[in-house]
């Protein structure tokens, strides 16, 4: 119910119904429209304040602090976006760890796997291709040399829902000036450069940083 609850208000956010800076109705107002109860409502609004589009002023109310791009809704409905944030929140964790053992556990085959996906998301970027298989097949290459097949196993399980999320983040990639694709190929080299070195709380704080700004990047606005 809150997931539902926090896609409406981003949704009338989203349409401008609510201006930037504009101030949310009460709690009260809102849990009646919603016909939901005051925690539940508050649970939607604690992951709007996380995703940094409103903001809780002491003894005022909540106000939208911004408004994610229209873009957002061309390529991900506003019903699949709680989902998507979801799945970051899994990834960020699985991957972090998957990474972390990569740095420790990498043969030359797997530095050469990673090696020839990066040259791949490369050619995407120099092309303005969209790039999403190779993207995936960057983040199975590190699952895959952390030497854990649990890893690949939990990240396959939830294919569908990562590639949605690809998807959309990098379709907002391509709208914008090609410095964009640059920043997030400079993260993936930046995971590459930590397993390449064994540092593995090097590469775990990369791949967690790489997929939390991810996350971030769908609420530029």
């Amino acid at each position: 119910m809150s997931d539902k609850v926090y896609e409406s208000i981003l949704g009338k956010i989203m349409d401008g119904d609510i201006p930037i800076g504009g101030k949310l109705p009460t709690e009260q107002v809102l849990s009646e429209e919603f016909g939901v109860s005051r925690p539940i409502l508050r649970q939607a609004l604690k992951q709007l304040r996380e995703d940094d589009v409103v903001v809780s002023r002491q003894g005022s109310g909540s106000y939208v602090k911004r408004r994610p791009e229209g873009a957002v809704l061309d390529f991900a409905p506003v019903g699949s976006i709680a989902d998507i944030q979801r799945t970051f929140e899994f990834r960020a964790a699985v991957e972090g760890e998957a990474a972390y053992l990569a740095a420790e556990r990498r043969t030359d085959a797997d530095l050469k796997q990673l090696q020839d996906t990066l040259a791949e998301l490369d050619r995407c970027i120099n092309e303005n291709e969209l790039g999403v298989a190779a993207d995936e097949d960057f983040h199975v290459a590190v699952c895959n040399a952390s030497d854990n097949k649990y890893f690949v196993a939990a990240r396959s399980s939830m294919k569908s829902n990562i590639l949605t999320g690809m998807n959309l983040t990098r379709n907002l990639s391509l709208t914008k000036p090609e410095d964009r694709m640059r920043l997030v190929q400079g993260e993936h080299y930046a995971i590459y450069d930590a397993i390449v070195a064994r540092d593995r709380e090097a590469a775990r704080q990369a791949m967690r940083a790489h997929v939390e700004n991810a996350r971030k990047r769908i609420f530029e606005g």
